[in-house]
């Protein structure tokens, strides 16, 4: 890691795994969202409202962690200027001991919070919304998509993250179609980003009388949340058409007595949303169009990263892409992330959402592939 100070001045920022962190700016920002939080027609918009009293409440908890890294940092340094003061070769030695017994924990603390360092990006800090498609396969790829859908509500369980499945399309026989959910928490679409892809799983099938093995696919889409200062997903009354039905699936009796479910079809792009979890058709109307929103800023965001790549010269990949990670039961167990290497063979504990270790890996690669290519290029 790397202190932003000179020898005498306050460190304000912090630099680490080539990324920035900056105490003023963040501050600026924090009193830019207070003044905001004291509109009086803040919660005339309900879902407006509380993600800004969400990042608000983020970005208070951050600045005070880091504030504190900033005070430690400073005491560190003044023992070290009183060391480089002091002639005397035993007292310099005490000293050294003393800096040694305060660095160790700043430094603990510092690791646990570098990765959050890589998380700087314009929508890094908001909620996702996240996707899961079967693959080809029938019931053997529904039944891997419903594991995925697991494997992401225990993740967002362990993390005390907010989970809502928002639609769900269940399979003829077992598993489900598909699946969308938001997940709400600090950093959620910067930590799932890393999940945007194709998951493949091989293991003997529990649904063949023969005991074969079988391989499967499942897509897995993240988005950020949108918000209302997203001027790029405005969304025209004319462009969508909206149909309500009766839920089906997971939801109790009580679900499926009313056409309660909404459906919104964006006509110029085509794009689906569905949202049945809510027993208010308005609720779920409101849901949904949050949902296509984010949709429609993740393909913004897509576009972008598209264009930027092929100003640096970097091949783009068309369509949606080939599997980021394999997970295979049988004849061995082990699971590996294809773009990064990283690999374990808990296999179980993954599937139990288990999926920091590749996460992690996922964020250092990208810090180190911006730092080669150039990011402002």
């Amino acid at each position: 890691m790397i202190w932003g100070r000179g020898r005498r001045s306050s460190p304000r920022a912090f630099r680490t795994c080539g990324c920035a962190f900056d105490l003023d700016a963040r501050e600026r920002e924090l009193a830019s969202l207070r003044r905001r939080s004291e509109a009086p027609d803040l919660w005339e918009n309900r879902q407006e409202a509380q993600n800004l009293m969400q990042r608000l409440s983020r970005l208070e908890s951050l600045i005070a962690t880091w504030d504190d890294l900033a005070s430690g940092a400073r005491g560190i340094g003044e023992l070290v200027e009183m060391a480089e003061a002091v002639e005397d070769e035993s007292e310099r030695s005490a000293l050294a001991a003393d800096i040694a017994d305060e660095l160790a924990p700043l430094e603990r603390r510092f690791a646990e919070l570098e990765l959050e360092l890589t998380l700087g990006g314009p929508y890094d800090g908001r909620n996702a919304v996240l996707l899961i498609h079967a693959g080809a396969g029938g019931t053997e790829a529904q039944d891997w998509a419903e594991m995925l859908l697991r494997l992401y509500l225990r993740w967002a369980q362990q993390r005390d993250f907010s989970a809502d499945v928002l639609a769900l399309s269940p399979g003829e026989e077992a598993g489900i179609k598909s699946a969308e959910m938001r997940i709400t928490g600090e950093h959620a679409y910067g930590l799932l980003r890393s999940e945007r892809g194709v998951h493949r799983l091989v293991r003997i099938s529990p649904f063949d009388a023969s005991r074969a093995r079988h391989t499967s696919f499942a897509l897995v889409e993240v988005m950020p949340e949108a918000e209302s200062e997203d001027v790029q997903v405005e969304i025209r009354q004319e462009d969508v058409r909206i149909d309500t039905y009766r839920a089906s699936g997971h939801g109790g009796q009580n679900v499926q007595k009313n056409d309660t479910a909404v459906r919104i079809t964006h006509l110029p792009t085509g794009l689906v949303v569905t949202c049945q979890n809510e027993r208010s058709q308005g609720r779920n109307r409101e849901t949904a169009m949050l949902v296509l929103k984010s949709r429609l800023l993740e393909i913004e965001i897509e576009r972008r990263e598209e264009e930027r790549a092929r100003l640096r010269g970097v091949h783009v990949e068309p369509g949606w892409g080939n599997q980021i990670r394999s997970y295979v039961l049988q004849p061995y167990r082990m699971v590996k992330d294809l773009r990064t290497g990283a690999e374990t063979s808990d296999t179980q504990g993954v599937l139990d959402g288990g999926i920091d270790p590749f996460i992690e890996a996922y964020l250092r690669q990208r810090v180190g592939s911006e730092e080669s290519a150039g990011v402002d290029a």
